[in-house]
Protein backbone atom coordinates (compact mmCIF):
# COMPACT_ATOMS: atom_id res chain seq x y z
CA UNK A 1 0.00 0.00 0.00
CA UNK A 2 1.37 3.41 -1.08
CA UNK A 3 1.97 6.01 2.13
CA UNK A 4 -0.49 8.80 1.99
CA UNK A 5 -0.86 11.48 5.37
CA UNK A 6 -4.32 10.54 7.07
CA UNK A 7 -5.08 13.03 9.07
CA UNK A 8 -3.83 15.89 11.03
CA UNK A 9 -5.64 16.45 15.01
CA UNK A 10 -5.78 19.65 16.50
CA UNK A 11 -6.18 21.17 20.08
CA UNK A 12 -9.65 23.10 20.21
CA UNK A 13 -11.27 25.05 22.98
CA UNK A 14 -14.55 24.94 21.17
CA UNK A 15 -15.61 21.69 19.00
CA UNK A 16 -18.97 23.88 18.01
CA UNK A 17 -17.28 27.12 16.61
CA UNK A 18 -14.30 25.15 15.12
CA UNK A 19 -16.61 22.58 13.71
CA UNK A 20 -18.83 25.33 12.65
CA UNK A 21 -15.59 27.65 10.53
CA UNK A 22 -14.36 24.57 9.22
CA UNK A 23 -17.89 23.46 8.02
CA UNK A 24 -19.61 26.49 6.97
CA UNK A 25 -16.58 29.30 6.31
CA UNK A 26 -14.22 26.28 4.88
CA UNK A 27 -16.21 23.71 3.36
CA UNK A 28 -15.29 20.51 4.85
CA UNK A 29 -17.74 18.04 5.67
CA UNK A 30 -18.07 15.84 9.39
CA UNK A 31 -16.91 11.92 8.79
CA UNK A 32 -17.05 11.45 11.95
CA UNK A 33 -17.61 12.18 15.74
CA UNK A 34 -16.28 10.61 18.88
CA UNK A 35 -16.21 11.32 22.31
CA UNK A 36 -13.71 9.32 24.87
CA UNK A 37 -13.55 10.01 28.12
CA UNK A 38 -12.47 13.90 28.82
CA UNK A 39 -12.53 13.88 24.80
CA UNK A 40 -14.63 15.30 22.17
CA UNK A 41 -13.30 14.53 18.67
CA UNK A 42 -14.92 15.56 15.33
CA UNK A 43 -13.76 14.30 12.07
CA UNK A 44 -13.87 16.86 8.68
CA UNK A 45 -12.91 15.68 5.54
CA UNK A 46 -13.64 17.47 1.91
CA UNK A 47 -16.00 15.31 -0.53
CA UNK A 48 -13.27 14.21 -2.82
CA UNK A 49 -9.72 13.99 -2.10
CA UNK A 50 -6.77 15.03 0.37
CA UNK A 51 -6.66 13.83 4.06
CA UNK A 52 -8.60 15.25 7.14
CA UNK A 53 -8.62 17.16 9.68
CA UNK A 54 -9.35 16.25 13.07
CA UNK A 55 -10.73 18.50 16.06
CA UNK A 56 -10.12 17.46 19.50
CA UNK A 57 -11.66 19.53 22.71
CA UNK A 58 -10.11 17.95 26.03
CA UNK A 59 -13.12 19.18 28.01
CA UNK A 60 -10.49 19.22 31.50
CA UNK A 61 -8.67 22.02 29.85
CA UNK A 62 -9.44 25.95 29.67
CA UNK A 63 -7.61 28.70 28.54
CA UNK A 64 -5.87 29.69 24.80
CA UNK A 65 -4.16 27.00 22.86
CA UNK A 66 -0.33 26.96 22.95
CA UNK A 67 1.22 26.86 19.90
CA UNK A 68 4.32 26.80 20.44
CA UNK A 69 6.71 26.58 16.94
CA UNK A 70 5.91 22.95 16.00
CA UNK A 71 3.00 23.65 13.58
CA UNK A 72 3.49 26.57 11.03
CA UNK A 73 0.28 26.35 8.83
CA UNK A 74 -2.47 24.24 7.31
CA UNK A 75 -3.50 24.53 3.91
CA UNK A 76 -7.04 24.23 2.55
CA UNK A 77 -7.56 23.94 -0.98
CA UNK A 78 -10.50 25.77 -2.16
CA UNK A 79 -12.54 26.52 -5.37
CA UNK A 80 -13.06 30.24 -4.80
CA UNK A 81 -10.01 31.70 -2.43
CA UNK A 82 -11.45 35.46 -2.46
CA UNK A 83 -14.81 34.04 -1.87
CA UNK A 84 -13.70 31.96 1.54
CA UNK A 85 -11.36 34.63 2.52
CA UNK A 86 -14.07 37.21 2.35
CA UNK A 87 -16.83 35.48 4.41
CA UNK A 88 -14.22 34.67 7.15
CA UNK A 89 -13.17 38.03 7.15
CA UNK A 90 -17.15 38.74 7.72
CA UNK A 91 -17.73 36.66 10.40
CA UNK A 92 -15.01 38.11 12.19
CA UNK A 93 -11.46 35.89 12.16
CA UNK A 94 -8.27 37.62 11.11
CA UNK A 95 -7.25 37.55 8.03
CA UNK A 96 -3.24 37.63 7.69
CA UNK A 97 -2.55 37.59 3.88
CA UNK A 98 -5.90 38.74 1.47
CA UNK A 99 -5.79 36.61 -1.30
CA UNK A 100 -2.92 37.20 -3.70
CA UNK A 101 -2.15 35.31 -7.55
CA UNK A 102 1.24 34.35 -7.22
CA UNK A 103 3.64 35.08 -10.31
CA UNK A 104 5.94 31.76 -9.05
CA UNK A 105 3.22 29.41 -9.36
CA UNK A 106 -0.85 29.45 -10.61
CA UNK A 107 -2.05 29.85 -7.65
CA UNK A 108 -4.04 32.24 -5.47
CA UNK A 109 -3.11 32.44 -1.86
CA UNK A 110 -4.31 33.60 1.37
CA UNK A 111 -3.85 33.30 5.01
CA UNK A 112 -7.06 33.49 7.96
CA UNK A 113 -6.89 32.52 11.21
CA UNK A 114 -9.36 29.98 12.81
CA UNK A 115 -10.88 30.33 16.09
CA UNK A 116 -8.04 29.08 17.75
CA UNK A 117 -5.52 31.26 16.11
CA UNK A 118 -4.11 28.05 13.48
CA UNK A 119 -2.85 29.76 10.41
CA UNK A 120 -4.20 28.38 7.72
CA UNK A 121 -3.52 28.78 3.97
CA UNK A 122 -6.47 29.09 1.56
CA UNK A 123 -4.45 27.54 -1.82
CA UNK A 124 -6.39 28.35 -4.67
CA UNK A 125 -5.45 26.73 -8.10
CA UNK A 126 -6.08 27.68 -11.59
CA UNK A 127 -6.76 26.33 -14.98
CA UNK A 128 -4.46 23.78 -15.80
CA UNK A 129 -1.95 24.32 -12.12
CA UNK A 130 0.40 21.99 -11.67
CA UNK A 131 1.64 21.80 -7.97
CA UNK A 132 3.97 19.79 -6.80
CA UNK A 133 3.16 16.96 -9.84
CA UNK A 134 -0.67 17.19 -9.41
CA UNK A 135 -3.28 18.60 -11.22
Amino acid sequence: MATTVGQYCINVTDIKRSEWFYTEIIGLKVQSRTQIPGVEEIVLAADAGGGRVQLAQHLERSGAIEHGTALWKIYMNVDDCQDVHDRAVAEGFTSTMTPARLERWPVTVAFILDPDGYSIELLQRHEGAVINGAQ
